[in-house]
């Protein structure tokens, strides 16, 4: 299927609105979002059927060629044997004309895209780690969404109220006037709409074309390297020597009291109980919900907190350079993994990515996972072995050095932008993520930097050994290589 591309000088963005539904609106929303997931379910039990009959003919010794053939999973092959089966299939034939189109095309849809990622996570052409074959959604799990990509999706003129398909108009809790003002100039066209319940509320999100100028940032000479961590949240450190620190805001840690409270209470009322099929007492039930509100504070207090910092360090500088860090393999870590998770990791590089790409068209610069930020002198470049965690003061044993880890880190990552734009031309491998000539065990763009004699530089190439061994390291520390679930940032905050 072609994928759509917007006009030149034009960009897709979503735009987010809470949602105020009556009682009757709300049941038609949970009826639509409940037959995209029954749609899904379908799709998944009609595909594997044919995997399953294949695999049981072929153990009764019948040749390949006189198998059951394939079920195909591509949305049109899936939507005509939908069409085809509702009518009389018990499990939809009473009660899917209550429903959009839409609501089903939506489960179907998502079920093409698990099955495309699980035949590519099998044939080694996804990233990341390895995708199962799809399974069935529980009613009781599975996340409430429908898309709607036709029929009436428009904002009304009073920048109050939203119209989707079937569901008719529904009052908006947050005003629209922004996004209808874009709508009535021209400068912005509705694609599709789609309504999720998260967070204890109701929300659409309008993906539409937008003409958008790209906007100038404040220092545009000046590169910034970005070092993460848990007690600060981020070391800034530009490329003019100037260091800024931002605090670790821990909305979950200032929370925790007032949750302990909450589960409490929620432990002393009678819950659902699935295998005796007890359930919830109308106390369970609101003293779940005020948890609830409190988890869901929480994370509206971090999305906010991490919209303001990316969208401050992306439109002031031209250069932006991050970690790429292991964060799946630093939430190993029991003793951090729920600071590391309040604090956003991940999050922070995505949005630094699409708000320097898409809104300044600046530089975001990804050094390479085994790139020794912390280890690495800002003075002189000299590698230490070894630097434990508990060691918070950087001490060169080349030139004297005393400094800061976190700002030794965010030096080093902001003198790296530099080094990687002189040695991008030559293509020999920068170590950053992204840059022309870069692998997994490259040089970084550090080493272009003039060394220390007792500290030469690594051979090029890496040897495949995921990661350059220091020569003036001890034979023991040059034997020892990282595990390979953790980067050796998952232990140098």
């Amino acid at each position: 299927m072609k994928k759509f591309q917007p006009q030149p000088g034009f960009v897709v963005q979503a735009f987010r609105f809470a949602l105020d539904p009556n009682a009757a609106q709300e049941a038609a929303l949970r009826s639509h979002c409940g037959a995209a997931r029954a749609a899904y379910n379908w799709a998944v039990g009609w595909v594997t059927a044919s995997w399953w009959q294949r695999k049981a003919e072929a153990s009764y010794g019948i040749a390949e060629e006189q198998l059951t053939r394939w079920r195909p999973w591509s949305l049109p092959a899936l939507r005509k044997a939908f069409n085809e089966g509702k009518h009389t299939d018990p499990r939809f034939a009473a009660w899917w004309q209550d429903n959009s189109k839409e609501a089903y095309s939506t489960g179907l849809a998502n079920a093409t895209a698990a099955f495309d990622n699980y035949t590519k996570s099998k044939q080694g052409k996804r990233r990341g780690r390895k995708t199962g074959a799809p399974r069935f959604k529980s009613k009781r799990k599975a996340r409430l969404a429908c898309r709607f990509t036709t029929g009436t999706i428009r904002v009304d003129a009073d920048g109050r109220h939203v119209t989707l398909p079937r569901l008719g108009t529904i009052r908006s809790h947050e005003p629209t006037v922004k996004f209808l003002d874009r709508i009535q100039a021209g400068t912005a066209r509705i694609l599709s709409a789609t309504v999720r319940h998260e967070r204890g509320r109701w929300f659409v999100s309008f993906q539409a074309e937008v003409k958008r100028d790209l906007e100038h940032v404040a220092r545009p000479d000046v590169a910034v390297g970005i070092d993460l961590g848990v007690k600060t949240l981020a070391v800034m450190a530009d490329s003019t020597g100037e260091i800024r620190q931002i605090p670790n805001p821990g909305h979950y840690d200032a929370a925790r009291k007032q949750l302990r409270r909450a589960s409490r209470t929620v432990s002393r009322r009678q819950g659902p109980d699935r295998r005796t099929g007890q359930k919830p007492s109308r106390r369970w039930e609101k003293a779940n919900a005020q948890r609830n509100k409190v988890h869901h504070r929480v994370a509206n207090l971090r999305e906010d907190a991490l919209h303001k910092l990316t969208t401050a360090v992306a439109a002031e500088y031209g250069t932006v350079v991050v970690e790429d860090l292991n964060v799946a393999g630093m939430l190993r870590n029991r003793r951090l993994a729920r600071r590391i998770a309040d604090a956003g990791f991940g999050e922070i590089r995505r949005r630094l990515d699409y708000k320097t790409r898409r809104r300044h068209a600046t530089r975001l610069v990804v050094a390479d996972r085994w790139y020794p930020s912390s280890k690495t002198c800002s003075g002189c470049g000299t590698v230490k072995a070894k630097l434990p965690l508990h060691v918070r003061t950087y001490e060169c044993d080349a030139c004297g050095l005393v400094i800061d880890r976190d700002d030794n880190a965010a030096l080093n990552l902001a003198a790296l932008a530099t080094a990687a734009a002189a040695a991008a031309p030559a293509a020999t491998g920068t170590g950053v993520a992204g840059e022309p000539g870069h692998h997994r065990g490259g040089v970084e763009a550090s080493w272009s930097r003039p060394q220390d004699p007792r500290h030469p530089p690594p051979p090029q190439g890496g040897g495949g050994a995921g990661r350059w061994r220091n020569p003036a390291a001890p034979a023991a520390d040059r034997n020892e290589r990282p595990s390979s679930s953790r980067s050796p940032h998952a232990l140098v905050m």
